[in-house]
């Protein structure tokens, strides 16, 4: 009985093992892929590299560059196990992919790997930047997106369920709106992406690709949700979220394209099957998906003509007020008078007029410090500007500080409107040794004679018939006359502004551009990205003497072309804008980058100076 009780239990152990017993078939590989739709890897791109680890505990390390590339993020993107039981034998298996992020850098065809994590090697993959993907490459495209959407053994694959969602789907998919569809130029536009969600759990919302807003300039908000509220679209109910808003102002006239970005959604995926002793049973797995809102266009509508000389380039609605801190003023000492404006709309981009053509001539008006108190709300931006001017009297008196007149564009009405800031009069008083003393110096007469200290001369000639004497007409009469000639010139040169604009166009571009670099010293990208963008278009328009409201890519190529500029300078400039706008969205840029930006602008600009000069001696 011991012994049938011992042989027994010697089977039942060995069967045990048998059946627990698990096949480990370690592994690592390696496989490259791109976003859906394209079929090459170009510069500025980009694309991935998965490495796949079966059954080891040990992870793979970040690596330190990529040949061609550079490493945006490394991260665990999916993992599955699986179990089987084939004629009692039970085997699991456990697959975790990671994910290499990277943006092509340069042209070639390059190669990476192999690795080695726990010992074990993995294979080398090889990718051509600048070229079409090679059909192994296409391969481990579909071998990746199969990898972040793993099966549940046991379950038929469904084919009707995407392993990579792009517009949309019926339980996961997002919709970008726009406040308006058609605005003016420099108009506040408020875009939305809104997350619709019917899965268990979302674990992570990540964008893996920067929206396009081609033509606009973009001003991020904060005002997202924080949880998750339940909605009802096309019958169905859908967990939504606001997961981003920006508010968006049109720089050109037409049809602009607002370009959706990607993003990468974890959730949890709750799948059902029967088990034959348990009944039926319910399980979540991990699931990762790429999503991708519709695109959208927007029809821009110039400002109304005629625009007003005085316009501020305000759009939106604005009150200017005026503040004169100071009471007494002396001569040749500083004071100050701030004009504030405040509202919603483009406040960054408001101008006060000329004030020293508006103040009279004993008073100096320097250029002011500008604080923007700005807050990026849900529909619009508000707030407030605050233009400090320093001015300095030159004179005693009493003298008329004049209104101020804000001239902006009210979209909601389709009307120029004007807002004044009031004037003040003010006295001045001498300062201290701020004018010429006035002594008065009592003559004194001496009655003596003075003594004779050369020959006299029997001969005399008057000195109206010498040189010196009518050099002293001669002279002032030139200086008068070279005087008005000047002044006609100047007020001839000076008649037409855009001729004025463009003469003063690099100076003004280069006033810009040290903005910019204050703004690179310190690390502002937003701020840096915007000057930048500024200097270009403006030296741009300056220079070719176009309006604001008709800048666009065509119009500066044509215009540059029959200015005789060289189409590799015109591919330059606009791919240099196109590089701009990008890198401000691009969550990688950094104080290189910017340097980068900085230095190619200063060249590109020279560039162009040099061609119009150039061009203007050839026309001679």
């Amino acid at each position: 009985m011991k012994q049938s009780t011992k042989l027994f239990t010697l089977l039942l152990l060995l069967w045990a093992s048998f059946c627990l017993s698990e096949a480990y078939a370690q592994s690592v590989s390696l496989s490259v892929s791109q976003d859906r739709g394209k079929n090459m890897i170009s510069v500025g791109d980009r694309f991935y590299i998965s490495i796949t680890v079966k059954n080891l505990d040990e992870e793979p390390t970040k690596p330190a560059s990529v040949p061609g590339a550079n490493v945006l993020y490394f991260t665990q993107t999916a993992q599955s196990s699986s179990f089987s039981n084939i004629n009692g034998k039970t085997s699991q298996s456990i697959s975790t992919t990671y994910t290499l992020t990277l943006r092509a850098t340069q042209e070639g065809k390059f190669s990476f790997g192999p690795i080695t994590v726990g010992g074990v090697k993995s294979n080398t993959v090889s990718y051509a930047i600048g070229a079409p993907m090679p059909e192994q490459d296409k391969s481990n495209d579909q071998n990746r997106a199969q990898s972040q959407n793993p099966q549940i053994p046991g379950r038929n694959a469904d084919p009707s369920k995407p392993t990579f969602i792009g517009k949309g789907d019926g339980n996961l998919f997002m919709r970008a709106e726009v406040s308006k569809s058609s605005a003016y130029v420099q108009e506040a536009i408020m875009y939305t992406v809104k997350l619709y969600s019917t899965f268990d759990a979302i674990k992570f919302i990540g964008a893996t690709a920067s929206p396009k807003f081609d033509g606009f300039v973009v001003e991020e908000s904060k005002d997202i949700s924080t949880s998750l509220t339940f909605e009802t679209y096309n019958g169905k109910t859908y967990a939504t979220a606001i997961i981003a808003r920006y508010i968006i102002f049109p720089q050109l006239e037409g049809s602009l394209k607002v370009t959706g970005n990607t993003y990468t959604v974890s959730v949890d995926e709750r799948e059902y099957y029967h088990d034959s002793y348990f009944g039926n049973m319910a399980v979540s797995r991990p699931l990762q998906l790429n999503v991708t809102p519709n695109d959208l266009t927007v029809s821009v509508k110039p400002l109304p003509k005629p625009v007003p000389e005085d316009f501020c380039g305000g759009v939106g609605n604005f009150t200017i007020t005026s503040s004169l801190p100071a009471q007494k003023y002396s001569t040749n000492q500083a004071a100050s008078i701030i004009y504030t404006v405040q509202g919603s709309g483009n406040l960054k981009y408001i101008n006060l007029p000329d004030l020293q053509k508006l103040y009279p001539p004993q008073l100096e008006v320097y250029s002011p410090s500008s604080e923007a108190n700005i807050n990026v709300g849900r529909s619009d931006v508000s707030g407030n500007v605050k233009f400090d001017y320093s001015f300095m009297p030159l004179e005693s008196g009493s003298y008329k500080i004049p209104e101020v007149k804000l001239v902006y564009f009210n979209p909601s009405t389709g009307q120029y409107v004007t807002s004044v800031a009031s004037g003040y009069t003010i006295d001045v008083e001498k300062g201290v040794g701020s004018e010429k003393s006035q002594t008065k110096v009592k003559a004194k007469f001496d009655d003596q004679l003075m003594p004779v200290v050369s020959k006299l001369s029997l001969e005399h000639r008057p000195y109206v018939y010498g040189f010196l004497y009518w050099l002293f007409y001669i002279i002032p009469i030139g200086i008068l006359s070279g005087s008005y000639i000047f002044y006609k010139s100047y007020r001839a040169a000076n008649a037409d502004i855009l001729a004025v604009r463009s003469r003063k166009a690099n100076r003004m571009a280069r006033k810009r551009l040290k903005r910019a670099a204050t703004y690179m010293n310190a690390g502002d990208k937003d701020n840096f990205h915007d000057e930048i963008i500024r200097s270009l278009w403006g030296y741009v328009g300056d220079k070719l003497k176009i309006p604001t409201s008709e800048l666009s890519r065509e119009n500066i190529y044509g215009k540059l072309a029959m200015q005789g500029i060289d189409d590799s300078q015109i591919d330059s400039l606009i791919k240099l804008i196109d590089d701009v706008e990008f890198e401000k969205y691009a969550p990688s840029s950094g104080q290189s980058q910017m340097k980068d930006i900085y230095d190619k602008t200063v060249e590109t600009m020279n560039n162009l100076e040099e061609a119009f000069r150039r061009a203007k001696n050839e026309n001679v």
